[in-house]
């Protein structure tokens, strides 16, 4: 962490909370384990995001370890606004690892909706959603304790069966002073399932802060589709950058730039192969042929994948 973080201005400017009262819908690069890491970020910041987030990272770890700090956290100083996603299930913990990012990032978001099952039998991700006093002292204590009132204190939840206890979950995180709530529109259980965007409408109209929508928007016409079905302040954005990182400046597809974009800057940022290998295979996956595939997903070394963009595509 501390080599690339330390060259990071001390303070940063930009409160990510101006971003939607801009009057335009905020573009967001959602928490992806693995995949929303530095260099991931830097390539869709080039194509229209407007703030991304780290994956999730455990707070207990991140605050107890200073290996966990400096494999889960890296940044730089083009890597604003940023948001860096916390598992907590204790106030002060979180706090503490919010402290440690303070100077680094523009804020911190509480999981409350990872609905794997190692999450949830440790009292983090979706299970939060079912203790909103305790997600209510969470935020309270981090924005209490933290000095700096433009640094955001959010939350990413997932719905209820009964939506009632949705609303008054994200009205408790309100009073709080939660700086803005992003529902990904499906429970717990579900997981391909039509989204209830219905739902995270019915959320945004009972709330006074911003709400984002979350959940299976793969292109641009996608978001401005959910914009206007939920009203929604912000679009998050998951698999549909993954498999196209130009998705929010317009592109139907993974244009070549951004594959020779990907292609540099994960070489500068000395991206391990295995993780540039499967970005490349996620950005190709619409552009390619079934035999092309085969041949391009076994590759194993980067000299061979810089070979095969060179022959095939003159990247």
């Amino acid at each position: 962490m501390i080599g690339d973080v330390v060259e990071t201005e001390q303070c940063q400017v930009k409160d990510p909370v101006d971003l939607f009262h801009a009057g335009q819908v905020v573009k967001i690069c959602a928490p992806m384990v693995r995949y929303s890491k530095l260099a991931f970020r830097t390539l869709v910041r080039k194509y229209n995001c407007d703030l991304c987030y780290t994956p999730m990272i455990v707070a207990a770890d991140f605050v107890r370890s200073a290996k966990a700090r400096d494999s889960e956290f890296t940044t730089n100083k083009g890597d604003h606004p940023l948001i860096v996603q916390f598992a907590a299930k204790e106030a002060q913990v979180l706090c503490d690892a919010a402290r440690i990012v303070c100077p680094f990032a523009d804020g911190i978001d509480l999981n409350c909706g990872c609905p794997q099952r190692w999450a949830m039998a440790e009292g983090y991700g979706a299970s939060l959603i079912n203790k909103p006093e305790l997600v209510r002292d969470m935020v309270r204590h981090v924005r209490n304790q933290i000095d700096n009132p433009r640094f955001s204190v959010s939350i990413k939840i997932r719905i209820h069966e009964d939506l009632k206890r949705t609303v008054d979950l994200c009205q408790k995180a309100e009073a709080s002073g939660v700086s803005w709530i992003t529902v990904h529109g499906r429970n717990v259980e579900e997981r391909h399932q039509p989204v209830h965007y219905d739902a995270i409408k019915i959320i945004k109209q009972s709330m006074s802060i911003p709400i984002v929508a979350n959940g299976d928007i793969k292109t641009l016409k996608d978001a401005e589709n959910v914009h206007h079905l939920t009203g929604a302040d912000g679009i998050m954005v998951a698999r549909g950058l993954l498999a196209n990182p130009a998705m929010f400046a317009g592109y139907e597809e993974t244009p070549l730039k951004c594959i020779q974009d990907w292609v540099d800057i994960a070489l500068e940022h000395g991206t391990p192969f295995t993780c540039f290998h499967h970005h490349l295979m996620y950005m190709m996956e619409r552009i390619t042929s079934k035999q092309e595939k085969k041949v391009f997903n076994v590759l194993s070394s980067t000299s061979a994948v810089l070979d095969y963009l060179n022959d095939h595509y003159g990247v």
